[in-house]
Formats: structure tokens, C-alpha cells, sequence
């Protein structure tokens, strides 16, 4: 075992606090919130239950593991709650003194769509 892998290799949890593995040494059972989200899990509430650390960019980088086993299936959007936000897109796209709805969100520094924002660009 290299000197990296044996420097981030913990798995009974007595050197870092929780089983510590290195990048790729995790054992079958353990995932990242990511790895459950492919899979169509989420942690569910779940502490954490594992690590992986390895050596990146600006030092040493961490990655929280869960435990499969204990993972919930995703919740999906319920239809009102789908209706909600496109509604919420949309008002984010109309614009308040035309009421015209453009394909673009309204900026909201102008408050008001760029064709009344700058109505001298537009006609030129």
C-alpha cells in the first residue's frame, strides 16, 4: 500500500472520527450523495457514515459517504407543484409595463424588459 493510501486509510474510524478510505477504496455499499442521485436515491436523513480523502487542489479534499442500504427513493414533483414553478418562470419572463412575455428573463436591474428599457434602440 502506498504511502498516500496508508495515510487515508482509516476504516474503523479511530484516527479521523468516522471509516476513512482513500480515493477509489471505498468497499461496495458506500456512495456519494451524487453517486445516489444517478441512482434516483437521496440520503433520506441519514448521518454520515463514511469518507474518502485524497490529496487536490489547495490541500487535502474530502467526500462524504452514505450508505446505500439506508438511502430513500427521490421524491418527485408533486403536479401542482410543477404548475408552481412554471408559473414562476413565466412571471420572471413578463415584463411589467408591456405585459409582453419575452423568451428571455427580465433583467431585474432594469425591471422592465430591454425594448422599454431602451426604446430608442428599439425603433433605430
Amino acid at each position: 500500500m502506498s504511502r498516500i493510501r496508508a495515510a487515508y486509510f482509516d476504516p474503523d474510524g479511530t484516527r479521523y472520527g468516522i471509516p476513512t478510505y482513500w480515493w477509489r477504496g471505498a468497499p461496495p455499499g458506500y456512495a456519494t450523495r451524487r453517486q445516489l442521485t444517478a441512482a434516483g436515491l437521496r440520503p433520506g436523513g441519514q448521518p454520515v457514515a463514511a469518507q474518502v480523502l485524497w490529496r487536490g487542489v489547495g490541500g487535502t479534499r474530502t467526500a462524504y459517504l452514505y450508505r446505500v442500504d439506508l438511502a430513500a427513493p427521490k421524491r418527485t414533483a408533486t403536479p401542482a407543484q410543477l404548475r408552481a414553478v412554471r408559473a414562476a418562470l413565466t412571471a420572471r419572463r413578463t415584463c411589467p409595463t408591456c405585459g409582453t412575455v419575452r423568451p428571455y428573463y427580465i433583467p431585474r436591474s432594469l425591471g422592465e424588459c430591454l425594448a422599454c428599457a431602451f426604446p430608442q434602440e428599439d425603433a433605430a
